[in-house]
């Protein structure tokens, strides 16, 4: 597929946005996810470990010391898979990075028109559509500045973020309907 690069090739706008960073998040659930240990352990009824000094916990922290903001919604199901519950219930961790993490019902983001696909939105200006494919593995990703896309994707989070729930809040929903 014409320009898609390695998701490492865009790892330095984690590190170089000046005002935001949000991600809409649309899978059912993620390889890389699925593999580790913290979701295998979160199978067995383990909840996940919190990992303050993980790299992307210390970035976080670092940016909205500056005054940068992280941002994202997370469509979920009704119910959630066993994907996107593991990543509520690992959400404080981030949360507590400073990053602000919210969910949405599959079926308002249906009425919404949102995105069928993963991205992040850094400062409104740069898109970055990730290419996953069928078995939940990001294959690459692609750099859009193309300004009809970048404000299409401007639109889908502003219509989102404000009837997104905060994932505490949805969490402890599912928890307690379990």
């Amino acid at each position: 597929m014409p320009g898609l690069v390695p998701f490492e090739d865009i790892a330095h706008l984690f590190a170089e946005f000046q005002h935001t960073a949000f991600r809409l998040e649309t899978r059912r659930g993620y390889a890389t996810d699925r593999a580790g240990a913290r979701f295998q352990a979160f199978m067995r009824g383990v909840e996940p470990d919190p990992q303050p000094e993980h790299p992307w916990n210390v970035n976080v922290r670092e940016k909205v010391e500056q005054g940068a903001r992280f941002s994202r919604v997370r469509i979920i199901d009704e119910p959630p898979t066993d994907g996107q519950r593991f990543l509520m219930a690992a959400a404080a961790a981030n949360e507590a990075a400073g990053e602000d993490i919210r969910v949405l019902a599959r079926s308002e983001a249906v009425r919404l028109e949102l995105p069928d696909y993963d991205l992040w939105l850094f400062d409104s200006r740069t898109l970055v559509r990730l290419h996953i494919d069928e078995q939940d593995v990001t294959t690459g990703v692609e750099v859009i500045d193309d300004p009809a896309e970048v404000l299409a994707a401007c639109r889908a989070r502003d219509r989102a973020w404000p009837l997104a729930a905060p994932t505490a809040e949805a969490w402890a929903q599912v928890r307690s309907s379990v």
